[in-house]
């Protein structure tokens, strides 16, 4: 049995969630309204305040859906209530960030900056001249968005230069060394 799948996911306080036909899953809370349609091989029921997940039958494709569709649905929650964020640190001599409305400008050594479009539903912001807050009630988008700003300009393991998340580690290389 999946340990996750079969934990119940509770429903806070201002929070609702409805089950519609074909497993089409829409969590309404403070911070706004996600929708997803999860696998319909999967039975999810809403009982009072818990929803539980649960599977047909013990094939291998079942086992694997059970904790996704349990853990999709919890990120939901999380969302509407708490919403999700990444940082991402600017590293680099001239490396720096800017933000104009919906617009994020990066400067990272390329002969032009680099623009980027906020998503829908998604926030960012900048903190100080190199940390960028990517916020939002989507965990995937949030992540995503994260990724497309990180791959402007991934960090190089030499000089530790580039973006990278606020809690990922470089592993650095020693450079060359002359000859005698």
């Amino acid at each position: 049995m999946s340990r996750i799948g079969r934990m119940p996911i509770a429903i806070p306080a201002g929070v609702t969630v409805e089950v519609a036909e074909n497993n089409k899953v829409t969590v309404k809370g403070p911070k706004g309204t996600l929708e997803r349609v999860l696998a319909p091989e999967m039975d999810i029921k809403v009982e009072g305040a818990v929803v539980t997940v649960t599977r047909p039958n013990d094939l291998k494709r079942m086992k694997s859906l059970h904790g996704l569709t349990r853990t999709l649905i919890n990120n939901m929650v999380v969302g509407v209530t708490q919403g999700y964020e990444k940082k991402l640190e600017v590293n680099g001599v001239g490396y720096r960030a800017a933000k104009s409305g919906k617009k994020l400008t990066l400067s990272l050594g390329f002969s032009h900056p680099v623009e980027m479009e906020d998503p829908e539903g998604i926030e960012s912001t900048i903190e100080g001249q190199n940390i960028i807050v990517v916020k939002g009630i989507d965990k995937e988008k949030v992540g995503q968005y994260a990724a497309e700003i990180r791959d402007k300009r991934r960090p190089e393991p030499y000089k530790g230069k580039g973006i990278k998340y606020a809690d990922e580690t470089i592993r650095r290389k020693v450079g060359k060394t002359g000859k005698k």
